[in-house]
């Protein structure tokens, strides 16, 4: 039963993260910068890119929670929070809107795609809430993966693009959007329940009656 448990959190926090991390959106734009480049040094773009969010995620996993608990700043209101966000970046997706302009320099262009293209506000705030709900194992462990799965679809980009189209991959890239909005518009129903402790003011009303 343990072991299952440890298991539906692992797979639920894999897709969360791949679904916001969304590496469709990057792949354009990384198609841009390694443009003329070998083998060699597009992978060294990729793990540039994958590198900045993967870090990015395990300090807010490792620390997020202190923060927050420094700030004085509740779950349910950076659930609430984090679901506006989420939705708004679902609502940017779905419509094909640009995360970030384009850069001359194709280091910091690879920079933006790990952050915020990749690991923006929206990542952080459900690798928190995701850690505070299954415990950090298991969103470690999801992290790792969809890292992996980000890594090998920014280094095969241009393959990606080239057999999808970009029209596939804008499609791919709302449908996503879409997800996205829907898990936010749930993770702000949780986060409003929890502020006004929905459970109580039942039982006041039961008690009232």
């Amino acid at each position: 039963m343990v072991e299952t448990a440890f298991i539906t959190a692992v797979i639920e926090s894999f897709w969360k993260l791949l679904i916001i991390l969304d590496p469709f959106l990057g792949l354009a734009m990384f198609v841009s910068i390694t443009k003329g480049m070998n083998a060699k040094a597009r992978m060294k773009q990729a793990t540039v890119a994958t590198g900045v969010a993967l870090g990015l995620l395990l300090l807010f996993l490792v620390i997020g929670t202190y923060i927050f608990d420094l700030l004085g700043v509740h779950l349910s209101s950076l659930k609430i929070a984090g679901g506006i966000l989420l939705l708004i970046l679902g609502i940017q997706a779905v419509l094909g809107i640009a995360f970030a302009k384009k850069s001359k320099n194709k280091s910091a262009a690879a920079v933006i795609i790990g952050t915020p293209m990749l690991c923006g506000p929206g990542a952080i705030t459900t690798t928190i809430i995701l850690a505070n709900s299954h415990g950090k194992l298991p969103v470690f462990i999801a992290i790792i993966g969809a890292i992996i799965v980000t890594f090998i679809m920014l280094y095969f980009a241009d393959r990606i693009c080239n057999a999808a189209g970009d029209r596939g991959v804008e499609i791919v890239s709302r449908v996503l959007g879409l997800v996205l909005a829907a898990v936010a518009v749930e993770m702000v129903i949780n986060g409003i329940r929890e502020t006004i402790n929905i459970n109580s003011i039942i039982e006041m009303i039961k008690n009232f009656k």
